[in-house]
């Protein structure tokens, strides 16, 4: 008799103390991506106070490999982070909690906007506000490209082959098999030791170019292939939020006709001028294209994938921060994600740079974001107030 009763508590307090985990871990995140804005390096800054720092969930080490690792496999870096602490913490529903609680604000905000977007897209009002954001936008971009290739070009054949990797993405190979080629050549030169690999890189990231031309044109749209596509994406990004724009150019623009470059250009302003991952741009794309249903499926399609990477590299955090072979192809990769960056940036421009005003902003949203490191979410709304205020003022034509 004594031992059931005295069971009982524990197993109530260790209830208890595993929904007040989850709660907390809600409420946390709920409140971060809700109010995150700043990109995923702001996000994550923003994770390492709350966690590290405030809660002690995690040693300030155990967060760095956590960090490292999300950049061994694809996704969104600061929703993956959110997910190995809600998996620490309270194990697998904790993991799909804090990524959940993470995604949902922003989610929910973009759906909103695409609603409104759909609606009301065509009034001047609206036009207006996004022919200021889109071309800071593109610097924003670009921006990324270049810290990103700060730490990615470590060596002169790193150099190589993102300079083979750019021609092959401005020649419309698709986006997905040029990191793919460029991780796999990377590794293949760490493993066999060769210093020279030109000629197979010329032809690995050539050869791909059929299959990009072989699948242009228009194809009719479906709820299924959209989350495929989607799918596919989440599972294969790596390199940060803003290659995403070079991959949804690649499938849903150049290859499947279901997006023009502006809407793709309003899609992506709206993922940065709102709070939290930027990957919720998928979110404003799948509305415009299937509405609620489109939204909702894009939306887990493109996060689906970092929940369960993250459920499975967790455990070997340790192995994958240490294997110089997973490194050296994480090398390829990223010179790859920054050629795709870089290419996909000129390639929009020419949809958002379309007059003396907004190549003005360009100019200066490079100035205040490089010189003067001005948060890229300020500067976008800035931009859309100095677009609807010149516009409504007369003083510049809508093209």
């Amino acid at each position: 008799m004594p031992q059931p009763l005295s069971l009982k508590p524990t197993d109530g307090a260790s209830g208890l103390r595993s929904r007040a985990s989850l709660l907390e871990l809600a409420f946390l995140f709920l409140r971060l991506g809700a109010t995150a804005i700043g990109g995923p390096a702001a996000h994550i800054a923003m994770m390492e106070e709350e966690v590290v720092t405030r809660r002690g969930w995690l040693t300030r080490a155990e967060f760095l490999d956590f960090l490292g690792a999300t950049n061994l496999i694809p996704g969104p870096n600061s929703t993956e982070m959110a997910i190995h602490v809600g998996r620490v913490r309270a194990g697998w529903r904790g993991l799909l909690v804090a990524g959940v609680s993470f995604i949902l604000p922003a989610a929910l905000m973009v759906g909103c906007l695409a609603w409104a977007y759909v609606r009301y897209g065509a009034l001047p009002q609206i036009v207006a506000l996004l022919y200021g954001v889109k071309p800071v936008v593109i610097v924003v971009i670009a921006q990324g490209a270049l810290r990103l290739g700060r730490s990615a070009v470590k060596s002169a054949g790193l150099a190589v082959l993102g300079v083979l990797a750019m021609v092959a993405a401005a020649l419309g190979v698709d986006a997905l098999l040029v990191l793919f080629a460029a991780g796999a050549l990377a590794g293949a030169v760490h493993l066999r030791s060769r210093s020279r690999s030109t000629n197979l890189a010329a032809g690995a990231l050539g050869a791909g170019g059929g299959v990009a031309a072989a699948g242009a044109g228009v194809v009719p749209f479906s709820l299924t292939l959209l989350f495929l596509v989607l799918l596919k994406i989440g599972a294969t990004l790596f390199g940060g939020g803003y290659v995403l724009v070079a991959f949804l150019r690649s499938d849903l623009v150049a290859r499947l006709g279901w997006l023009s470059e502006r809407q793709l250009l309003d899609a992506v302003a709206v993922g940065q001028v709102t709070p939290g991952p930027l990957f919720t741009t998928a979110t404003f794309v799948g509305y415009v294209l299937g509405g609620t249903p489109g939204a909702v499926l894009a939306t887990v399609a493109i996060f689906l994938p970092a929940f369960v990477l993250v459920a499975i590299s967790g455990p070997l955090v340790l192995r994958l921060r240490r294997s110089t072979t997973a490194g050296a192809v994480l090398d390829g990769i990223n010179l790859a994600a920054l050629a795709l960056m870089v290419v996909v940036s000129a390639q929009l421009a020419r949809s958002a740079i379309v007059d003396w005003f907004t190549l003005g902003l360009a100019v200066l949203g490079a100035l205040l974001l490089l010189r003067y490191r001005v948060n890229s979410a300020w500067l976008v709304l800035g931009a859309a107030i100095a677009g609807g205020t010149m516009v409504w003022l007369g003083v510049v034509r809508l093209p």
